[in-house]
């Protein structure tokens, strides 16, 4: 119910619960799914152990995370509006919402924390005719919340029952202006357009996006992704590049030269995609592993994989055996801070191999995602759509044909090897 004061009152358009109802019974319902919520095993998450400077972070890193440190607080203290956290898996997305929970419980304030996965199974539980619960009660518990927080959003099935329970729940919050949050690995291109709409009211919702690395891999403690092969570059930097001065003639020296500047100032800048076409033994590949060496060296995390390698750690996640699921192995790639995909066009041209590759290029095509594709095809003879995004010169730098295969050796000037015919 909404209770009726002036427009200028603090509680005017707010949702309460029913006064007719008894509180012992919405009392018990939200006990119950505290109860079956993860916050009991998360009790341990709060403020106090929360480490806003991170771990071997670099100090553009460090700032973000502090912010979200210091935004999250600020909520904690007087819940208002909406707060939606975006990050990738480990960033600290979770600890800061059950720290939150954890802050508003310790003071007296009611919070209800719960995964969504969880939240769409406890609605479905109602349904069995043994459910000690009504489907109307739970769904009110819930939407009535004084402070709900979900976690984990874009893990549940996304039927189109899952998607309309969750709109029915968000959407009533949204008018009545309860205080929520939620977090989330997606892109807010990737959330259903009707919630999109009410995240991007401004006036109500702020976006925390978090930029650190998973926590648990992150500083002294980190281990380099089991899927990254940058380990087997670690000696192809940019001071041991061969820029072959006493093998090529000077059109390819210079041009060896410019495609080295252009890649060791992506190197300092990472921005936008970057594209190195040309023939085996080029230096290529020595090129793109010595961008990600030097970022991995001022405390970003690089992502080096051979193509035909990352379809296999794919295909991999559908093995029931698997450690690792499909969605978290997709979301570590698509979303790596510099991806290098090593070898472009050498893989099995599937369908299914098309689509994956796709989705991963697009998003970070859409998010500006830092991009580093090394090919011996030439640019026509890769996938359209592929090809489509690299022909935007706004975002993509590419660098074709700019040297030949090494040599090694000494060969003389091209203006030589002209004048040693003529004389023959």
């Amino acid at each position: 119910m909404r209770k009726d004061v002036p427009l200028e009152h603090p509680d005017f358009g707010k949702a309460f619960p029913c006064p007719a109802r008894p509180p012992s019974r919405t009392t018990a319902v939200v006990g119950a799914l505290n109860d079956s919520s993860n916050l009991v095993v998360l009790s341990h998450m709060t403020f106090d152990n929360f480490m806003p400077q991170g771990l071997g972070l670099s100090p553009e890193k460090q700032k973000n995370l502090q912010r979200a440190y210091d935004l999250t607080f600020e909520f904690a203290q007087e819940p208002r509006g909406w707060l939606l956290i975006k990050g990738g898996f480990g960033a600290g997305k979770t600890h800061l919402a059950a720290a939150i929970a954890n802050y508003r419980l310790q003071i007296g304030q009611p919070a209800l924390f719960i995964v969504v996965p969880d939240l769409l199974d406890y609605l479905r539980a109602t349904y069995s005719p043994n459910s000690a619960v009504t489907y109307d009660e739970r769904f009110e518990a819930l939407r009535g919340a004084p402070l709900l927080l979900l976690d984990d959003y874009g893990a549940h099935s996304a039927t189109p029952w899952a998607q309309e329970k969750l709109f029915q729940l968000l959407n009533f919050r949204y008018n009545a202006q309860l205080p929520t949050v939620i977090t989330t690995n997606q892109e807010l291109e990737e959330i259903d357009l009707r919630l999109r709409s009410r995240l991007a009211d401004v006036t109500l919702c702020q976006i925390v996006h978090i930029n650190a690395p998973d926590f648990r891999q992150s500083g002294a403690n980190r281990m380099e992704s089991e899927l990254s092969t940058l380990h087997l570059h670690r000696d192809q930097r940019f001071d041991n590049f061969d820029l072959r001065a006493r093998e090529l003639n000077r059109d390819e020296r210079d041009a060896l030269r410019m495609a080295y500047e252009t890649c060791k100032h992506f190197a300092d800048a990472p921005e936008g995609w970057l594209v190195l076409s040309g023939e085996y033994g080029c230096g290529k590949t020595h090129l793109a592993a010595a961008i990600a060496n030097q970022r991995e060296e001022l405390g970003d995390t690089a992502l080096f994989i051979v193509v035909p390698d990352l379809l296999d750690h794919l295909r991999a996640t559908f093995n029931p055996n698997s450690p690792v699921a499909f969605d978290r192995r997709f979301d570590e790639i698509r979303n790596a801070q510099i991806l290098v995909l090593d070898d472009l066009g050498t893989e099995s041209a599937t369908p299914w191999a098309k689509e994956k590759l796709f989705q991963i290029v697009n998003h970070r095509y859409a998010a500006r995602l830092p991009t580093v594709f090394t090919t011996t095809q030439a640019l026509d003879e890769i996938e359209p759509r592929l090809r489509s995004r690299m022909y935007d010169l706004r975002r993509c730098t590419i660098i074709s044909d700019f040297a030949p295969s090494y040599r090694g050796g000494d060969v003389k000037p091209a203006s030589e090897n002209r004048k040693g015919k003529r004389k023959t």
